[in-house]
Order: structure tokens, then C-alpha cells, then sequence
């Protein structure tokens, strides 16, 4: 009897470690893929077995026990990911797992363009085919309380920061504002807390709608301090800021690319060329350097400038070397003009 148990606990024991090896050994076996390439979306709430099963069905030549012990082990269940993954094979299950289990989800991107508007941001949101859609039908009252800021805002013009942001599949269009209007609202007091003390300015709200006017005003990096300091000095002095940018945005659809005199002479809360000081709102998306500008006017006595055709303008500082640089650049325009719009 004793010789059996021996025996047995010997058997036993053999037993126990030829499947320890077998298992340590399919969990250091490369596991390839059909197509080297495997991708596997993960719905919220999946469960650890329709993931394993997932996997198996797309080609995977994963042993189901091995996976479910090491699951078990590793405590798995509740630690695995939502969304899209693209596995590259070959790879040993633990290193499957680590990846399911890692912020590794397949990355998309979406990007806002400076000088643009807000309802272009919307529109770019509404093309993402991998984002979940919230704002459809929304009304700008509702946007803006959608965002939660702490900010008092009353206008969505300006409020999301130019760049290019990644996300998920299943991330909501709204987390994306959210971002953009957040790294705005840091910027933005970064810089006015940096801010040139000469600067007119009242507010960062000021700063930024004064940013957004020379974001259209220039493409040229190097004036935009110069087209700022032309409008601080029209602003200290009470005179009107009479930019074309504000106008054409007071227009909205009805501008068809040629400001005409009716538009200048007609009354919109944005035609500077009809109110005194800023328009009740920025009139574009603003990046860093624009908004840097405008808390920063380069000194000097210029008060007007012109399109010279070439994305740069001529400054001058009284009207007649105005009108005389109109004539030279705007009534003999150059086959070749182009203007910074």
C-alpha cells in the first residue's frame, strides 16, 4: 500500500510538471497571425471570454486553458481595454495581453486650422467616421453649457484652441471641445499673465478677440506684433480699428468674397469700420503666436497698413502715406496679388 501511494504522489508530481512546462511553454510559443496583422475591437464591457474568443475566431492560435489560467493568475478580467487594437504578429500571449490591457487602442486624429471658425471645428468633428456623435442638432446655448467651462462664455468664436488632437474609437465629439477649449483657456492665461504692460487690453477675453483679428489680418509670422501694435495705438487713440476680417465675419454667409461700400457703411455688431473698439467676439480660432502678439505690440507709429500683394503689408503713419501705399498696391494690383485672407 505504502509502495502504491508512493507511486501515485511520484505519478503526481511528473503529472504536475509536465503540465507547468506545458504551460510555461505556450505562454514563451510565438503566436502568429493569418495576416501578421491583427485587429480586434473590444466593445465596453466585454467580458474576458468573448475577448479570448475574439481573438481565436480572427486566427489566433491561442490555447483557450492556458489563456483562462493565465487570465485567472494575472487577475485580467476587469484590466483588459475597450476599443480598437492592431496586434503584429507574432507575439507570446502574455505580450497579446499586456498590449489589451495598455493604452494601446489604434490612435485617429482630427485637426483644427488656425484663422478658421468654430463651426468649421464642428464640421471637421462631424466627418470622423470613429467618433460617437453628440453635438448633431445641439444649439450654440446648448454647446456652451455642454462644455461645463469655468469660464463665462457667451459666444463660441475663439473658444478652441488650432491643433491637431488624437483620440479613440468611441470617444464623443464633445471630449474633443472639451480638450481644445481647455488648452485654449491655459494658453491664453499664460500668456496674459506675460503680458506687456502697455498693452490697452482689459482682459484675457479682449486678448483673445484682439488675437483672432491679426490671425486673419497676416499669415506673415514676422508682423503680426507690428499689425498688433497698429491696432493698441488706434485703440489708446479712440479710433476705429476699420479691419476687413471683423467685416466679412459681420457678413457671415452673405459674403461672397468682395467687400462692397454698402457693406462697409452697413451697422453689424463686427464692422469696425461703423463701432468704436473691439467687435463683441473673437472672429476665429487662435494660435499661440497670434494671442502672444496681441499681449505684445511692438512699439512704433504706424497706424494703418496695407496689403502689398505678396501676404505682406505696407505701415505707415499718416493717412496720406495711406492712401498713397493704396494706390500704389491695391489700385495697380499686380497680376501675381494675393491678399493674406
Amino acid at each position: 500500500m505504502a509502495r502504491f501511494i508512493l507511486l501515485l504522489i511520484i505519478f503526481v508530481l511528473m503529472l504536475s510538471a509536465g503540465i507547468y512546462r506545458y504551460y510555461q511553454s505556450e505562454l514563451e510559443r510565438a503566436i502568429a497571425f493569418p495576416r501578421d496583422v491583427l485587429e480586434i475591437e473590444i466593445p465596453k464591457g466585454s467580458s474576458f471570454n468573448s475577448v479570448l474568443r475574439n481573438l481565436i475566431e480572427k486566427g489566433a492560435d491561442i490555447n483557450p486553458w492556458v489563456a483562462k489560467v493565465y487570465a485567472k493568475q494575472n487577475k485580467l478580467a476587469s484590466k483588459i481595454k475597450a476599443g480598437e487594437f492592431s496586434l503584429q504578429g507574432p507575439m507570446t500571449l502574455p505580450a497579446i495581453f499586456e498590449w489589451l490591457t495598455s493604452n494601446n487602442q489604434i490612435r485617429y486624429q482630427v485637426q483644427f486650422i488656425e484663422g478658421t471658425s468654430y463651426r468649421d471645428a464642428l464640421k471637421t468633428l462631424a466627418l470622423q467616421e470613429k467618433l460617437s456623435k453628440t453635438l448633431e442638432g445641439k444649439s450654440d446655448d446648448e454647446l456652451i453649457q455642454a462644455l461645463n467651462s469655468k469660464n463665462d462664455i457667451k459666444h463660441l468664436e475663439g473658444q478652441f484652441y488650432p491643433d491637431t488632437y488624437a483620440y479613440h474609437k468611441g470617444d464623443t465629439d464633445l471630449s474633443i471641445l472639451k480638450r481644445a477649449h481647455q488648452r485654449l483657456q491655459n494658453i491664453l492665461q499664460e500668456e496674459w499673465q506675460a503680458r506687456d504692460k502697455s498693452t490697452v487690453l482689459k482682459g484675457s477675453y479682449e486678448a483673445l478677440t484682439l488675437a483672432s483679428i491679426v490671425e486673419k489680418e497676416t499669415g506673415a509670422a514676422h508682423e503680426r506684433t507690428e499689425i498688433a501694435g497698429v491696432f493698441n495705438r488706434r485703440l489708446i487713440k479712440g479710433m476705429r480699428l476699420q479691419t476687413d476680417p471683423t467685416v466679412i465675419y459681420g457678413l457671415g454667409d452673405r459674403y461672397q468674397g468682395n467687400i462692397t461700400r454698402k457693406h462697409l457703411k452697413e451697422l453689424t455688431a463686427y464692422n469696425t469700420y461703423r463701432i468704436k473698439g473691439l467687435p463683441p467676439s473673437p472672429i476665429a480660432l487662435v494660435g499661440r503666436s497670434a494671442i502672444h502678439a496681441a499681449l505684445h505690440p511692438k512699439e512704433g507709429s504706424s497706424l494703418y497698413f496695407v496689403a502689398k500683394g505678396d501676404g505682406t503689408h505696407q505701415f505707415s503713419a499718416t493717412i496720406d502715406e495711406h492712401n498713397n501705399a493704396v494706390r500704389k498696391y491695391q489700385l495697380r494690383r499686380r497680376k501675381d496679388y494675393r491678399s493674406s485672407q
